[in-house]
Order: structure tokens, then C-alpha cells, then sequence
């Protein structure tokens, strides 16, 4: 899209909420109104326009698994060989994620694999279907519903297009030509495990909730699982405390980052509180206990 398009749809935008805010005030008895509300109204639809070309030059959905599977592979070397124990988390993994993705609005090629580290706390998706937990994160859950809604918040980056318009900015940024999947490869992982722009985040955690409860789970899986990552924050990262046998200091330092790329769990709760008021899902509290199943032969985790 043309750069003078783009301005006069801003304007037009912008002209109509100035039009609608100057008749509300000429009604009697109108509350007063903030020149913030425009400011707010004008980011909005500022930031909108500026994802337009996006949706004008998007790829098509078998480009981006495409992109996907070739940066899966990519990124598989770099994590080491499963042990039986590992193995048969992410087997869980992959399970409740197989459950949620179904409900997804895309039908893309969502796969779900456990990065083998306790001091991962984090969890990141590659345009396309690839989804990524960490180890460490797992360790934080106490039941099956806050697994569920880390998966889902991961397939809806998918499901809303924030993956693959990572992928045209970081092209645009590098040079990189799109139709050569190769020329992706120089993307780094670091880029997907840093999180998105703060209203992303909030979409992500917004609509991920909605497609736990389709697929049968508590919205208050992801209340509980921030709650207790807010714990950790206030105890661990803002007041700085030392390391003990719950948490090493690899893993602070990947906490640290979590919360440095993602909005502030006192934000996502509310967000997430006000949904539930709305589509009054209060009485949905019952959650499901995290449960791996796996065999032990002579002392030692098997298949």
C-alpha cells in the first residue's frame, strides 16, 4: 500500500472519531470526555494501518508451514536427545496441545515439543504450526489447565498471523527474499523467544483463553499459572532474591527475560478476570491434574 493511501485512511479514521467526540459533547448531560480517549483512538488505528500492507502481502498458508518446517529443523539440532522421563512429557506435551489446536481457527500444521531444559521458562511458536515449552516451565504447573492455556496463547500467535509477519519484517529488515526459504534460515531463535508487541501479547492471552474453554478447559488454568509466576517475579526478580533449590540462577535469568517480553501479570490477570466476568465462566473453576504417564523398569524411566 502507498504511503499516501495509508495516510488519508489514518486521517479518515481520525476525522471521524474527532466528528463522533464533538456530537457526544453536544448531547445534554454527556460525562467529560478525555483528550486521552482520542490520543488512545489515534495509536489504535495508527497502529492498525501500519499492519496493513501485512495483510495485503501475506503469504499463503502452505508458504508458512513451509517456513515453518524448514526453521523447525533448523532449530531441532540444537536440542539434545530426550531422556525416557523427557520423553514421555512431551508426549503429554503434545497430547493436550493435539486437543487445543483442533479448535484453532487456522487448520495448520500445529506440533508441540518439549525443550529439554529446567531453566527454561518460557515458551515460543514458529509460523506455521511449530510450538516450543520449555522444561522449566513445566515444572512451575500444578495442573492440566495451566499447560493448556501456555499452548493455547502459543497456537494463537500462530492463529493470528503474529509469527508470520515476524517473519516479513525480519526479511524486510535483513534483505532477506521471501520466496527463498533458505534466506529465513538466517533468522535467529532468540527472535521468537522475545516475545511480541505488548497488544499481541494481550490478543494471544485474550483469544487463548477463549480456545482453552472450547476445548473443554478452565479459564482459570491461565489465572492460577500468572498468579504463581507473578510470585516468582515479585520474588525472585523484583526484590532480587538469592537463588535457592527451586529456582537456579540460569533460571532467574530466564525469568528475568520472560517478564521483560511480556506485559506485566498483574495486566494479563486483569484481562483475563474481565473475560471471565463476560462470558461469565465463573462457575468453570474445576481444573484437571497435571498427570504424565510413564513406566519405570529397574529404577530407570522407559518409553
Amino acid at each position: 500500500m502507498k504511503r499516501p493511501v495509508v495516510f488519508v485512511i489514518f486521517f479518515a479514521i481520525l476525522g471521524v472519531s474527532l466528528s463522533g467526540l464533538y456530537w457526544s459533547q453536544r448531547r445534554a448531560k454527556s460525562p467529560p470526555v478525555s483528550a486521552n480517549a482520542i490520543l488512545n483512538i489515534a495509536a489504535d488505528a495508527q497502529r492498525d494501518i501500519a499492519r496493513l500492507p501485512m495483510h495485503f502481502t501475506r503469504l499463503s498458508d502452505e508458504q508458512e508451514i513451509a517456513i515453518g518446517r524448514q526453521l523447525a529443523a533448523k532449530y531441532s539440532g540444537q536440542v539434545t536427545k530426550l531422556t525416557p522421563e523427557e520423553e514421555a512429557l512431551e508426549k503429554y506435551v503434545r497430547r493436550v496441545g493435539g486437543t487445543v489446536s483442533v479448535h484453532a481457527h487456522r487448520h495448520l500444521d500445529y506440533n508441540f515439543h518439549l525443550i529439554p531444559d529446567h531453566n527454561m521458562i518460557n515458551a515460543f511458536s514458529l509460523p506455521g504450526g511449530p510450538v516450543y515449552i520449555g522444561e522449566g516451565t513445566l515444572d512451575q504447573m500444578e495442573t492440566e489447565d495451566e499447560l493448556a492455556s501456555i499452548l493455547t496463547h502459543e497456537v494463537e500467535h500462530i492463529d493470528h498471523f503474529h509469527c508470520i509477519e515476524r517473519v516479513q519484517i525480519e526479511a524486510k529488515l535483513k534483505n532477506l527474499d521471501l520466496d527463498i526459504v533458505g534466506q529465513l534460515l538466517q533468522i535467529p531463535l532468540e527472535v521468537w523467544q522475545a516475545g511480541y508487541h505488548k497488544d499481541e501479547e494481550f490478543e494471544a492471552d485474550r483469544e487463548g483463553v477463549r480456545l482453552a474453554v472450547a476445548s473443554g478447559y478452565s479459564p482459570y488454568g491461565a489465572v492460577t499459572l500468572f498468579t504463581r509466576l507473578a510470585r516468582l517475579c515479585d520474588e525472585y526478580v523484583i526484590h532480587a532474591r538469592s537463588p535457592e533449590e527451586e529456582l537456579s540462577e540460569l533460571a532467574i535469568q530466564s525469568l528475568t527475560g520472560y517478564f521483560r517480553s511480556h506485559p506485566l501479570p498483574s495486566e494479563r490477570l486483569d484481562q483475563i478476570n474481565r473475560l471471565i466476568a463476560e462470558e461469565h465462566w465463573e462457575d468453570r473453576k474445576t481444573q484437571k491434574p497435571f498427570h504424565v504417564e510413564y513406566e519405570v523398569h529397574n529404577g530407570q524411566f522407559v518409553k
